[in-house]
Formats: C-alpha cells, structure tokens, sequence
C-alpha cells in the first residue's frame, strides 16, 4: 500500500527578535522536530525519517515557510533512499518540496543527500516562491546508486520565482529511461554524485558575480536576477559535499565582505 503524506511548517518573527514555529505538522514518513540553531535569531527544524521511504507509488510532499522577517534553517538527520518496494508494477513515486519565503525572511533549505536505489523509480519536483528580498540558500544532492548497485530512475525539477518572476527552472534526469547520453562523458561520466547550490540574495543586484570554474567539476553560472547556481559532480557523496561546502563559504564570506 502507498503511502500519501505531507509535512507543513512555517516560521515567522515571534516579537523578542527571534523566530517561532506556530505551524510544524509531521505526517508518514516525514518527522519534523524543532532543533537548536547555532545562530539565536533563527529557527531551526530537521527533517527525520520515520520510515523507509519514498517506495515506488508513495506520494510525499512538504510545505515550508519563511514569512516576513522571519530566519529559519532546515536540514535532515539522514539521507533519502529512493526503494523500489514490493510491487513491481507501482507507479513512480513523487516527492514535492513547496518553499515560501517572504520578505526580509532568510530559508537556508539543507536537506541530505537523495540516494536512486537500483529499481526505483522517483520523480522530485521543488518549487520555491521568493519575495523580492527574501534570501536563500538551498542546496540539493542526488546519488546515484548506493555502493556497488546501478542507479534506479530519477527526475528531478528546481522551479524558482522571485516577485512573481522566473528565476530557475531546471530538470534532471538519470537512470533506465532518461534520455540518452546521461551518463556519457559530456555530461557526468563516470560520476555519480551530482549536486546543486542556489544562493539568491538581493545584494547580487548591486554586485553580480561573474561566471567561473570552482575545481575541475563545478561550475558558478550567475542567472538573469540576484542570484547564482553552483553545479557539482563527484566521484560520491563525501566528495560532492567538500565541493559544495566550500562553495558555501566562499559565497557567504563574499557577501560578508560586500557588507
């Protein structure tokens, strides 16, 4: 039997200049538990899985928002295994992420790495709805296979508006059924971790950053807004998060530099 289920929550100022939680629903699969952010004046909830999940046919989704003024960090305790399940003939599961943030709110969005099993079959779509000063940091990781096993099929879609305005709006694709050349050498070889940064921040108005190589295999590409995509393969999962945890720093330590 599948599973439908969707977690909420939203943060918002609590009036003594730090950041509540009036909405954190748990459903299925997807725990939400109210952790202790390093920084005082944000709100942080990490994402534990009740269960195994997603198998083919589940239908998974969470909804989060930042509202205006409001900081709020979310992460999760452990990766996504996309399963097959027992019945072969499921549909492909989903698993949507719809992300708001308001004005003057900062969302850093972290979630673990999302893991293609052998046999699964998972289509992720995350949508994210910015105000025109809203500031962002999402970041989003896809292995391919777990150790020693072929990769399941994954579709992935990052859908990003700012002010009503398209910012991103990405598709992935990998595994049995993807188009062709997925796994060739113009695209990731013999790779099999790939991974996405978004960094949207109004002061990119001011001071966009140019386009450039960080390493071998990433990339810093600036989009037609405040905003800047890093994309990464790596051999796994430990190599592809160095690359994008120092991205992160750089990125950030710039900001702070400008300010």
């Amino acid at each position: 039997m599948s599973v439908h289920a969707t977690a909420r929550l939203r943060a918002e100022p609590d009036g003594r200049g730090g950041t509540a939680l009036p909405v954190l629903e748990s459903a299925g699969p997807l725990a939400l538990r109210r952790t202790r952010s390093p920084r005082s004046t944000h709100a942080r909830v990490t994402v534990v899985g009740a269960m195994s999940a997603p198998l083919n046919g589940d239908r998974l989704a969470i909804e989060a928002e930042a509202a205006d003024g409001a900081h709020l960090t979310v992460d999760a305790a452990a990766a996504t295994i996309a399963l097959p399940g027992a019945r072969p003939d499921a549909a492909p599961s989903t698993y949507t992420v719809a992300l708001r943030v308001g004005e003057r709110a900062v969302l850093r969005w972290l979630p673990e790495q999302l893991v293609s099993a052998h046999g699964s079959d998972l289509h992720q779509t995350t949508r994210v709805e910015l105000a025109p000063t809203a500031r962002l940091l999402l970041r989003e990781e896809q292995i391919l296979g777990r150790h020693g096993e072929p990769t399941g099929t994954l579709t992935t879609r990052l859908t990003v508006h700012r002010g009503g305005r398209p910012l991103l709006d990405q598709q992935l694709a990998y595994g049995p059924g993807a188009p062709g050349g997925w796994d060739g050498p113009a695209v990731l070889g013999e790779h099999r971790a790939v991974g996405q940064l978004l960094l949207a921040d109004p002061s990119f108005e001011e001071s966009p950053l140019p386009a450039r190589l960080l390493g071998p295999t990433a990339a810093l590409t600036p989009l037609a807004g405040p905003a800047v995509l890093v994309t990464a393969v790596a051999e796994d999962a430990r190599l592809l998060r160095a690359i994008l945890d120092g991205a992160v720093h750089e990125l950030l330590e710039g900001l702070k530099e400008d300010g």
